[in-house]
């Protein structure tokens, strides 16, 4: 069994290549740094202690800060115990990736169910209102505490009363890994995960045997194209102009002659005819 802590991002979907859409959570997990490790001779059972997140040293105690310096590392805003036989491999002040995990494994993940506060029986065990009508006396109440005489003195453990809703530890069972990226930091994990943005949740390897886990299809992967920047156009080598071609001195023609008039015919000739 393998574990490791990492932070909800949130929700959104993926795509397969063939058009197959998974809903998922992300799951930011960085390094987990090992700050202690507990033993069976020492501390009687075998354990890791890892830290997640930095914290400035101002604003550490002591007590972190002495674990820290053990550690060789800096002190951690969460401190958890991760336990199974695959974690007794490590030694103080490794780092703890999610490239343990890897695509298509089933695991379980627990986290702390978002906070409601004091919440009646309505919203908290989802019964149902009384009549809305105005000559009723009941509307949302908490229904009947008759037990038969078999509990009198008291009311019986596990009813469904008003109280504290929500804010505690919910193991969800048996939800499968879509992708991981070591390179990036994330795990994609089908469907919902307990807890509000940015709550931290730990990935534990499942309790109980799956004996035909769904295939993960291979997801498409897009690739952002980047916009072409057109690069200015080198400016031209300046061509020398060609010196201008020096004309031959052409010779004049010689003057034509004016044309001969005709002498007109004499007018005896005329006179004749």
């Amino acid at each position: 069994m393998k574990a490791i802590l990492g932070r909800k991002v949130g929700m959104t979907q993926v795509f397969a290549e063939d058009g197959t859409m998974y809903p998922v959570s992300v799951i930011e997990v960085l390094p987990n740094v090992v700050t202690q490790v507990k033993t069976l001779e020492k501390d009687g059972y075998a354990a890791v202690q890892v830290g997640y997140e930095d914290k400035k040293e101002s604003r550490a105690n002591k007590a972190e800060k002495g674990i820290a310096k053990k550690a060789n590392t800096n002190p951690h805003y969460y401190s958890r115990e991760l336990k199974g036989d695959e974690m007794s491999g490590y030694n103080l002040g490794d780092k703890i990736t999610c490239g343990i995990f890897k695509k298509g494994e089933i695991v379980d993940v627990i986290g702390t169910s978002k906070g409601h506060g004091y919440t009646g029986t309505i919203k908290r065990w989802n019964m149902i209102i009384g009549p809305k009508g105005h000559g009723s006396g009941y509307h949302r109440g908490q229904g009947s505490f008759a037990n038969q005489g078999r509990y009198n003195h008291g009311v019986m453990p596990g009813k469904h009363m008003s109280g504290h809703h929500g804010n505690k530890s919910v193991t969800l069972l048996n939800v499968q890994i879509v992708d991981v990226n070591e390179e990036k930091g994330y795990i994609l994990i089908k469907g919902g995960v307990p807890g509000p943005r940015k709550g931290i949740v730990m990935i534990r390897t499942a309790v109980k045997v799956v004996k035909h886990p769904d295939v993960v299809k291979d997801l498409l992967v897009r690739v952002k194209e980047e916009p072409k920047v057109e690069e200015p156009a080198a400016p031209a080598p300046a061509v020398e102009e060609a010196p201008a071609p020096v004309e031959a001195p052409v010779a004049e023609a010689p003057a034509a002659e004016p044309a001969k008039e005709e002498a007109p015919a004499p007018a005896a000739e005329e006179s004749k005819e």
